[in-house]
């Protein structure tokens, strides 16, 4: 599981290092990909293959859907972290996400999220917004 918040900045490569706290989950193997609200996801192997026979499935309905995939598989790459830590974001990665120097590195649970730093701080405070305004229905789940 993928907990935190960490912020780190890219090199001159394009390369990222992960906080020490998530290398042994993706040492295994890791997939990139394009996410919602312009980050990107960084899967385990076996996450990124449960999330790629969900689209498989959700290709089946046609038209639109089949375009998301597309785009989806087309984005993706493979991003094992090296000795130091660090994975390599590809260009096109890195252009959708907007990530030039200062990134933020958060878990979701059953992802890593990389976001540019300054988009990062807009969603931190919509969802923190969005948590106070939530309040009396979030006692249901614990919070």
């Amino acid at each position: 599981m993928f907990l935190g918040t960490y912020e780190h900045a890219l090199d001159a490569k394009g390369r990222v290092i992960l906080p020490a706290k998530f290398r042994e989950e993706l040492e295994a193997g890791a997939f990139l990909g394009r996410s919602l609200d312009g980050c990107l996801a960084l899967y385990t192997a076996s996450e990124f293959e449960k999330v790629a026979q969900e689209m498989q499935e959700t290709a089946r309905r046609g038209g639109e859907a089949r375009n998301v995939v597309r785009a989806f598989a087309a984005g993706a790459a493979e991003a094992t972290p090296d000795r130091q830590g660090r994975i390599t974001i590809p260009a096109h990665l890195r252009s959708y996400a907007g990530l030039v120097r200062d990134i933020v590195v958060t878990g979701a649970l059953t992802r890593v999220e990389i976001w540019d730093a300054a988009r990062w701080r807009e969603i931190d405070g919509e969802a923190e917004r969005a948590m106070v305004a939530a309040r009396p229905g979030l006692e249901d789940i614990g919070i």
